[in-house]
């Protein structure tokens, strides 16, 4: 088995990918309706280039460089590029609001801003201009400007075309680090403003090492291609995505956008994936919709391959079931793999809890899937499932190589290693509660098994306390609602009261094919204001109630038409509700549901 390197710092770590790889492909974007490479030998150079380009206009080590961009080949060149000049990259979402930029820039007093094109310039040049520190303003693509801002606008394929030498570039890399500040990523949050969370170089270093060692011991590491989509400015892309594809060796390519994801898939073929739950939900309900449509005979492989699936993961499928397992392998289960390209090793799904039945239904159809766990303070991998542990879907896995975890009095996580943050920037009040002793305080409940797997019970924070002081999980219950067909999302709630409510987004598929069936017109809104559609969607729910606990049960419901989405800040960029933000707009609705 190949040995990986223990680097200096990420710099290092590229550099000596690319002088390996040379002319073999590194990063690849869809342009003219074809999937066009930069080789590593370009990418170095044109690191090497930028980072000699920010050193001329005048920034030095330490100084903040702000990154805001969409998945592209230029995201990682950047990064790597502030980073060769001993900059801090600041990377931040390209969903953020002018408000939310202009508290970045002068929270991380950035120096200079990247940006990838106009329409993203609109909200970050307002808050630019405005910064007391930001003297530059770097555009991917070409930025229009009618007068000078007192911002100096400058072309990226004038910087990374500027002569540079790869080699010395190198050489001085070398001098960075494992503790130096690599860079600062803003936690999105599901309240308050987001903290600039400062991660150096060897929290991601030790986080590459840690995914290399399972992905080597458990499914031999050669020739890895991942397919970028979950956002860069997101800690878990940011490393999983875009850090250990490069300590691999391998190849990315970056999706066009996440209707197009799944072309992009069969096209690609990916050997690792790195997912978040949602996105697994919204690929189940379409493989199951598309059986469904095929037929009785489908339908009744389905059934077979979830039961088998299941007795598997419990510890192996039967003698008796072999022959019937072995039709699935030459049926179904060849037509799903397909879908995902055909070789795919595993997908990985982490940034929120993932309900075990999700996991279950992917492993049934041959896909490999791993539960990770951690947070952008920890770099954000802690743990992660591995075959070579054995798989089990309730929990996320052993702690990775070089972490350690321990269970506190009240139940919560504790973390302590290389990948535990420096602290929140200019923050010492909420470093020092998050970090005490020298272990991170996750925020999460758990507990830890016989066989060292990490088993998340509950978010800290989002416990339900209801009027007897028993505690419930409102994401269980949420993960088991989304399931059903009839819900697209939900939050359920009932804090200091005697049960549990819920807001619910009915799913608009489904919604159609029940106007249609019930000669109602569709149109959502006043679908959710007819008694007969609420009492359909709440036979989901009750579906739901039949499987949990009394005090787990939702008794009453409120529909609304309009879903939680990243523009109206209900959802973070990584796709877990805002229960504060969703509070606030139906918290009347939900006590109304108590009555008197």
């Amino acid at each position: 088995m190949r040995e990986f390197e223990h680097f200096p710092n990420l710099v290092t770590m590229f550099f000596t990918r690319a002088r390996e790889q040379g002319e073999a492909p590194f990063l690849w974007a869809k342009r003219g309706g074809g999937w066009t490479p930069i080789s590593w030998a370009q990418a170095a150079q044109q690191v090497a280039s930028l980072a000699a380009s920010l050193k001329g206009l005048g920034l030095e080590p330490g100084d903040r460089v702000m990154l805001v961009s969409e998945n592209r080949p230029e995201w990682c060149l950047a990064d790597l590029g502030i980073m060769a000049a001993g900059c801090v990259t600041v990377p931040t979402y390209t969903t953020n609001t002018e408000r939310d930029h202009q508290h970045i820039i002068e929270d991380s007093g950035a120096s200079a801003i990247i940006v990838s094109t106009p329409k993203l310039a609109q909200t970050v040049m307002p808050a630019a201009i405005r910064a007391t520190r930001t003297h530059h303003l770097i555009g991917i693509e070409e930025l229009r400007v009618g007068q000078a801002t007192g911002v100096a606008i400058h072309s990226w394929d004038a910087l990374v075309s500027a002569p540079a030498d790869v080699a010395a570039c190198e050489a001085q890399a070398e001098g960075f680090r494992r503790e130096d500040l690599a860079c600062l990523i803003y936690t999105s949050g599901t309240g308050g403003a987001p903290r600039g969370v400062r991660q150096h170089h060897g929290a991601i270093l030790c986080n590459v090492e840690g995914c290399v060692d399972i992905i080597a011991e458990d499914f031999g590491w050669e020739n890895e291609v991942f397919l970028s989509f979950l956002p860069l400015s997101h800690a878990y892309e940011h490393t999983g995505g875009q850090f250990l594809p490069i300590g691999l060796g391998g190849q990315i390519y970056y999706a066009e956008g996440l209707e197009k994801l799944a072309a992009n898939i069969e096209e690609t073929r990916p050997t690792i994936m790195v997912v978040v739950p949602r996105l697994f939900e919204v690929l189940r309900a379409r493989i199951l919709k598309q059986i469904e449509k095929q037929g009785k005979v489908p339908q009744a492989l389905l059934r077979r391959a979830l039961a088998l699936g299941a007795k598997d993961l419990a510890g192996g499928v039967p003698v008796w079931d072999l022959p019937m397992n072995a039709l699935i392998n030459h049926t179904l289960r060849p037509k799903i793999q397909q879908r995902f390209g055909g070789r795919l090793k595993a997908m990985v799904s982490g940034g929120a809890p993932l309900n075990p039945d999700i996991g279950v239904f992917f492993h049934a159809m041959g896909l490999t899937m791993l539960q990770g766990y951690g947070q952008t303070e920890s770099a954000p991998v802690i743990s992660c499932n591995r075959p070579k542990t054995g798989l089990k879907m309730d929990t996320v896995g052993p702690p990775m190589k070089g972490v350690e975890v321990r269970i506190a009095d009240d139940g919560e996580i504790l973390v302590r290693g290389e990948l535990v943050m420096h602290g929140y920037w200019r923050n010492e009040a909420e470093t020092a509660r998050a970090i005490q002793d020298g272990w991170l305080h996750t925020g999460d409940i758990g507990e830890i098994d016989p066989q060292g797997r990490i088993r998340i019970t509950d978010r800290k924070k989002d416990i339900i306390v209801n009027d007897k002081g028993e505690n419930v999980s409102p994401q269980k219950i949420e993960g088991m609602l989304t399931l059903e067909p009839e819900i697209f999302q939900a939050m359920v709630s009932g804090d200091k009261r005697p049960h549990l409510v819920g807001l619910i987004v009915p799913d608009p598929e489904w919604a159609i094919e029940w106007a249609q069936a019930n000669d109602e017109h569709y149109d959502m809104k006043a679908l959710c204001d007819l008694p007969v559609f609420r009492s359909a969607i709440m036979a989901a729910v009750d579906r739901v109630n039949a499987h949990v606990a009394t005090t787990e049960k939702v008794r009453k419901i409120t529909l609304t038409p309009d879903g939680f989405t990243i523009d109206n800040e209900m959802l973070t960029p990584s796709l877990k509700i805002r229960r504060h933000v969703i509070r606030a707009h139906y918290g009347a609705r939900l006590d109304a549901l108590y009555g008197g």
